[in-house]
């Protein structure tokens, strides 16, 4: 089965803290969380690692770490930084190609992505950035297993 991550806008850090507990992550969905959440497999960590360096070019051992908001025994809350999520609201559709390329080269546990699929995920990211934006939040996930 694995791990869930749900990503979601809030803001502020006190915000994002109650929403695991006014709800319980399997009834999470739609707009629940706001701005439009999306539940993916994909860890903040690769996805910070991945518009950092596939976009902004930046090492991967100076991608920062996460803050954690939330450490429950169920459920964890972590911030993303906003340098994770700004970057994609200014690029256009040829950086998206050549991030989403850069990032299907790169194995993971399980082997090399499609460069196409990645190229979806990240209009997806893309679309979730410009709506945290227009609001004034930062980015969040709930993980839960």
């Amino acid at each position: 089965m694995g791990v869930t991550y749900k990503y979601f806008g809030a803001p502020n850090g006190a915000t994002a803290a109650r929403v695991p507990i006014s709800m319980r992550p399997e009834e999470l969905g739609g707009d629940e969380l706001g701005m439009g959440g999306m539940f993916t497999k994909i860890k903040p960590e690769t996805m910070a690692a991945m518009v950092l360096t596939g976009i902004e070019g930046i090492p991967l051992h100076k991608v920062p770490p996460l803050e954690l908001v939330v450490l429950h025994p169920d459920y964890a809350v972590v911030k993303l930084p906003m340098t994770v999520v700004d970057p994609l609201r200014g690029i256009g559709e040829e950086s998206v190609g050549a991030a989403a390329f850069i990032w299907s080269t790169v194995p993971d546990r399980g082997g090399p992505r499609d460069a196409f699929a990645v190229y979806q995920l990240l209009h997806e990211w893309q679309d979730f950035s410009h709506r945290l934006h227009e609001a004034g939040h930062q980015a969040y996930c709930l993980v839960w297993p």
